[in-house]
């Protein structure tokens, strides 16, 4: 086989697991919207309307080891950064039109993520129901940490999810409080693509989500899971 020029690399995030060494990345998948808020009641599933799913290619994740930092460029054209922090499913699993129950047993394990985005061009193409990739969308924008197996994370069990921006606590929320579980929101994207095994599922952000500047240092973590530390320079 020859090639014009080199394939880019795989992407792969590490894991927790002595059999395994690494988790090869094929699709990152991500949802808006899919915390309620404090206080707020459960709705009913016919009163959530279609999700908004959207996309980050997979050279965006950026493997960060515990104890240590990422450094993260402030990224050009745009002046609004904001950081989501999120539980992310990992799956050795796919297939069309899972069960959630399927959807369930195709989580091979969970990390922390850090969904990126350009706020400012995200509320401009909010606006002008344009697409979202200008603002969700550029180098290393989705940190997350090293897999840890479901058998040692018990998700989704109700854990803390929380984000701090220097000593400030900006999220804080449950993982109670998803409007749809991980395991509904993967058999809700097995309705519109099909799933493979290493695709990795950002499940939503909790209330909180506020603009970071140069400098800023951000911890944030799921309960059970990780926590995963950066730096905007």
């Amino acid at each position: 086989m020859s090639f014009l020029f080199a394939p880019p690399q795989q992407a792969v995030i590490p894991v927790q697991d002595e059999r395994y060494e690494f988790f090869p990345v094929r699709r990152v998948y991500c949802i808006a919207r899919n915390y309620r808020a404090p206080g707020e009641a459960q709705p009913e599933a016919a009163a959530l309307g279609s999700p908004l799913f959207f996309m980050k290619p997979a050279d965006a994740i950026v493997p960060v080891a515990d104890g240590e930092t990422f450094a993260l460029p402030f990224p050009p054209m745009g002046e609004n950064l904001r950081p989501e922090l999120e539980l992310v499913a990992c799956l050795s699993k796919g297939g069309s039109n899972l069960t959630v129950e399927e959807a369930e047993a195709a989580i091979w394990g969970w990390c922390v993520g850090f969904d990126f985005a350009r706020g400012d061009l995200q509320d401009a193409a909010k606006r002008a129901g344009a697409p979202w990739e200008t603002a969700k969308v550029f180098d290393r924008c989705a940190p997350v940490t090293h897999v840890r197996p479901a058998y040692r994370a018990p998700m989704p069990a109700p854990a803390d999810i929380y984000c701090y921006v220097g000593n400030e606590k900006r999220q804080a929320g449950n993982t109670s409080q998803m409007l749809r579980s991980p395991a509904e929101v993967i058999a809700l994207l097995s309705t519109y693509w099909t799933l493979e095994p290493g695709d990795i599922v950002f499940t939503g952000p909790p209330a909180g989500v506020a603009p970071v500047k140069r400098g800023d240092r951000l911890m944030g973590g799921v309960n059970g899971v990780g926590q995963l530390k950066g730096e905007l320079v």
